[in-house]
């Protein structure tokens, strides 16, 4: 499985609605990119205006890379860039989300 990094973002107040909306199916073109640029999962919650993001990828440097040349990224930016305030910068792409505990796995483990 490949590794998991976590993002962070800040919506402007006020348009947690319309990302919402924007999201609940994203453009099927825009699902392909993030597959060709080896994205094979990107979760989000939503807290008030903060978003958490969960990326499964093996490079998530390269794939933003690939994407920022994507068509179709370029106009789903253009879509969501209103929403957005700003993504706060990680350490490192590079590193994985390493998981410290999960608890269904230690349920199944004394299974």
């Amino acid at each position: 499985m490949p590794p998991t990094v976590a993002l962070h973002s800040v919506l402007r107040v006020g348009s947690e609605a319309g990302y919402d909306n924007a999201h609940r199916r994203i453009p099927q073109e825009l699902l392909e990119a993030h597959l060709r640029a080896g994205i094979t999962d990107w979760r989000i919650w939503r807290s008030g205006n903060h978003l958490f993001h969960l990326v499964e990828c093996d490079d998530l440097a390269r794939a933003l890379q690939i994407l920022d040349e994507d068509p179709a990224n370029l106009r789903w930016q253009e879509t969501i860039g209103v929403f957005v305030d700003h993504f706060e910068v990680p350490s490192a792409f590079a590193e994985g989300l390493p998981l410290v505990w999960g608890m269904r796995q230690q349920i199944a483990e004394a299974g």
